[in-house]
């Protein structure tokens, strides 16, 4: 933690709106972000946001100084972004793409934009089965890149239940992939079949 976050966060547990503020510019995008591929809306993820500062405010005196306040931010804001999910019953994800579904293409010509895209809309439709806690541990694992203790604090869960979701969830959503491309293969085979002119 740097000297002037822990200024910061020193005078915002007495209660000082200015020091809280100070904390607000630090981490409003990771927790925008956070929020942003949670809910995938814009507006939405404003109003997390916003949420998830006020609520953080009104709960600096029982933050336990001796935990992550970086954690502690992102817990408040995946719980509520959770809450919201279930309210919606809806399964939303952001339209970014898992690390290991990337496609590389250091000159894409317009085919190769039309079929990332394609295939980013593939996996967005995948994440769409996660449920809301998974999403969330996908999600600060992957962008926010935490570590299995701090998303285990933030979701209150053990660490080996965090990984064990991340394992099931990299499994199932990439032997999910592997099928809708094999029958994506098939389909292209058995049309380019149909078109073909039989040899005499």
């Amino acid at each position: 933690m740097l000297d002037s976050e822990a200024t910061l966060l020193a005078t915002a547990r007495q209660g000082d709106p200015q020091a809280f503020s100070g904390l607000v510019e630090l981490y409003q995008t990771p927790v925008y972000n956070l929020c942003y591929r949670m809910l995938n809306s814009s507006g939405d993820a404003e109003d997390a946001a916003q949420e998830t500062f006020l609520r953080a405010y009104k709960s600096m005196k029982k933050y336990d100084k001796s935990r992550s306040f970086a954690t502690w931010l992102m817990s408040i804001a995946a719980h509520y972004c959770i809450d919201q999910l279930r309210k919606r019953r809806m399964k939303i994800i952001s339209t970014e793409d898992l690390p290991y579904f990337e496609v590389v293409d250091g000159n894409p010509g317009p085919e190769s934009i039309m079929a990332q895209r394609q295939e980013q809309d593939r996996v967005r439709k995948l994440l769409h089965t996660l449920n809301p806690i998974d999403r969330a541990a996908v999600i600060m694992y992957y962008w926010s890149e935490l570590s299995y203790q701090e998303i285990s604090q933030a979701l209150n869960l053990t660490e080996s239940a965090v990984k064990s979701r991340l394992h099931r969830a990299r499994r199932n959503l990439a032997q999910t992939w592997i099928d809708q491309q094999q029958k994506i293969q098939l389909h292209e085979r058995n049309h380019h079949g149909e078109l073909q002119t039989p040899a005499f």
